[in-house]
């Protein structure tokens, strides 16, 4: 998983939808985002969590008070008031926009929250966002397992609660979710409910509950209408939108001066069509390479074989053969050879002749080897072409992309200048066009959304028919249970017997990377050891034994770090040796949020030199405390982006605070101009 940026609208502390906030990749992976306490670290934090898992730290407080309050005081009564993070995201080749929201509804007395939705969408090649066929946590679940975000999404100052006691249990069972042993728990569960259900007879279910389900059924279809109403508004908001868009940009075009990048703007977007239509031709092309000719690459095996059987029938002389086993028995049966002797029965020379009736082949394995032959040569020359084939596509995307990526650099790049070109008209123009944009952006994630919930929709009209159907019947399938359910006990054995050698193996890699890590930040001769049950510990080596070791904060600290560094690259490594049973991810990403509050200043400078190493993207939420001196100085050299949290309070008194950034002061606390207190992001100007 590689994240792109993060954006929150009404969510607790952030009042209004906030600026994206880019998070760092490649040389520069480090994200350092500064606030003081209370201004919405730990907001920020969450905000991950929640949109990706709906789940938050221990420090978030308040977990059902989402929205924003003030923009709940400005609503109307039961106006609902939306609350939402959009996080965008990487994984492979492929873009996500993941997007979770709730709304709260001020009543007379009281302030009401609905439950989260979940939204998914998927950039395609051409440019558009696609709904993906499964489900939104399924497909994040692949990518980064839901019960592994304690390890990427932290609280630094609480992070040493990893390895004590109550989180043992924890670390055990999320572990072996990275090594795919979750994936053969979760088959061991699903293969003993499927033996129990197997023993249990059908039933019939009584009317009441299919006049149910027909109620259920007429409610999913009203709100089907209801969403196919909307996109209809959409497609028609959208329409408007593009016009727009063509009008503003006609507008640039007659304006002097900016006319040369007007043109390269639009010669750039028509290559970036271009592009992405051939992304899309070659995606084709490989699809239909592998529907059509894939087959070869499985069938080396087997025709191999068929040659050594073939071969095999040539050594023994049935191949080609040579003597008809017809000719030989119309020999015996007028009792004479070829030569004129007789072959009488009984005789030497009958004995002879009839053992060229073992020997002589039989004519239609002889046709059906030669036909064989032809296809299996036929299949062997098809193989090179496939694999060229596909060779040329995988290269023709990855060209694509490089190209595609170097455009869009380009094109922002282009926006940039247009709206910081010194003809006010101009910059004017190219902002309302950067809002057309975000407007047909929106919209067409909402339109993404909307498809996506009328075909969850769609799938519980056709579970419920389904269902109305089966109470319908009562079929008894005892004999087949039988037979099926000595095949589950076979399978359950079987992955048993696997997963304790994936354990095993996982576990004492594991290890060793942790103590590795773990000594390259720690000045004490403490080794650290998991257990069978992936219990962490320290421990000290006396000579012929080993004794636990009481660790301090500090050193728990360095050991959940360790542990941390320890899973993500092993993990790595396991997932390229073992793609089919571990998460469906090789990169990953640690947000954390102070990581330095109890180390002291060895450690804190060890740890900030360690932390951009440990995972292929870092943000690091920090205090100016936390940040100073040898912090700063360790991790400067690879921060991509930088940004500041501004708390507003409405305290008359309170004591505004600043940090100096790269020369220039931002403020960290300052007075609101209204009576609610709200915080504000800001890019830090930064010249890398």
């Amino acid at each position: 998983m590689k994240l792109i940026s993060i954006r929150l609208c009404n969510f607790r502390q952030f009042y209004g939808c906030t600026p994206e906030i880019c998070i760092s990749s490649g040389k520069h992976n480090t994200t350092i985002i500064h606030g003081n306490n209370g201004a919405g670290k730990t907001t920020l934090l969450n905000a991950f969590t929640w949109v990706l898992y709906e789940k938050f730290s221990a420090a978030f407080a308040s977990e059902e008070q989402l929205v924003n309050k003030r923009a709940i005081s400005e609503a109307k009564f039961n106006q609902p008031v939306e609350c939402s993070v959009e996080l965008r995201f990487e994984h492979g080749s492929n873009r996500y926009q993941a997007k979770r929201l709730c709304r709260a509804y001020r009543t007379q007395t009281t302030i009401e929250q609905s439950p989260s939705e979940l939204y998914l969408q998927i950039a395609g090649d051409d440019g558009r966002w696609l709904l993906p066929r499964q489900l939104p946590e399924d497909i994040i679940g692949r990518i980064l397992p839901a019960s592994l975000h304690q390890y990427f999404f932290f609280d630094g100052e609480r992070i040493e609660q990893i390895v004590r006691s109550a989180q043992k249990s924890e670390i055990a069972e999320a572990t072996k979710t990275l090594l795919g042993v979750e994936v053969l728990n979760r088959s061991l569960k699903h293969l003993k409910e499927a033996k129990k259900s197997l023993e249990i007879e059908l039933s019939l279910i009584g009317d009441s509950q299919t006049k149910k389900l027909l109620r259920e059924q007429k409610k999913n279809e009203q709100e089907i209408n209801v969403i196919l109403n909307r996109q209809v508004e959409i497609d028609k908001e959208l329409a408007n939108q593009d016009e727009l868009k063509k009008t503003i940009s006609s507008r640039l075009l007659e304006l002097s001066g900016s006319e040369e990048l007007q043109y390269l703007r639009d010669e750039l977007e028509a290559r970036e069509q271009l592009i992405r239509q051939q992304l899309k031709q070659a995606k084709d092309a490989l699809k239909r390479a592998t529907s059509t000719r894939g087959y070869t690459a499985l069938l080396s095996e087997v025709t191999t074989q068929f040659r050594e059987i073939v071969d095999e029938l040539r050594d023994r002389g049935e191949l080609p053969i040579g003597i008809k086993r017809r000719f030989v028995r119309d020999l015996l049966n007028q009792q004479r050879c070829i030569c004129g002797n007789q072959l009488n029965e009984g005789t030497d020379a009958h004995r002879q002749v009839s053992f060229w009736m073992e020997k002589a082949g039989i004519a239609d394995v002889e046709e059906t080897a030669i036909r064989m032959s032809t296809q299996v040569d036929e299949i062997e020359k098809q193989l090179p072409e496939f694999w060229r084939e596909v060779d040329l596509q995988q290269a023709n995307l990855a060209q694509g992309r490089i190209e595609l990526s170097q455009i869009e650099t380009q094109l922002e790049d282009l926006k940039q200048k247009l709206r910081n070109f010194p003809n006010e008209d101009i910059s004017q123009l190219q902002k309302r066009l950067d809002e057309t944009d975000k407007n047909i952006l929106e919209l067409t994630l909402e339109k993404g959304a909307n498809q996506q919930k009328m075909e969850r929709l769609n799938t519980n009209l056709n579970a419920q028919s389904k269902q109305i159907y089966k109470y319908k019947m009562n079929e008894h399938k005892q004999s087949l249970a039988q037979r099926r359910i000595a095949a589950t006990q076979d399978s359950i054995e079987r992955l048993v017997e696997v997963r304790g050698r994936l354990e095993q193996q996982f576990r004492s890699s594991l290890e060793r990377r942790v103590q590795e890590i773990f000594t390259s930040i720690s000045f004490t001769p403490y080794i650290p050891k998991l257990s069978d049950n992936y219990e962490l510990r320290l421990v000290e080596n006396t000579g012929v034994n080993e004794t636990n070791v009481a660790a301090s904060t500090g050193e728990n600290q360095i050991l959940s770090l360790s542990f941390i560094g320890g899973i993500i690259d092993k993990v790595r490594e396991w997932v390229q040796d073992n793609a089919l049973m571990g998460p469906d991810s090789s990169t990953f990403p640690i947000v954390m949020d102070s990581p330095f509050g109890s180390l002291d200043e060895i450690y804190r400078r060890k740890i900030a030199k360690t932390l951009p190493r440990l995972a292929n993207q870092l943000v690091v939420l920090v205090t100016k405390t936390q940040w100073r001196g040898e912090v700063a100085q360790e991790m400067s050299h690879g921060i991509g982006r930088e940004y500041v949290l501004t708390y507003n309070s409405p305290k008359p008194d309170c004591e505004e605070d600043a940090i100096e950034l790269s020369g220039i002061h931002y403020p960290l606390v300052k007075h609101s101009p209204n009576e609610f207190e709200y915080t504000e992001i800001v890019e830090v100007d930064y010249d890398f």
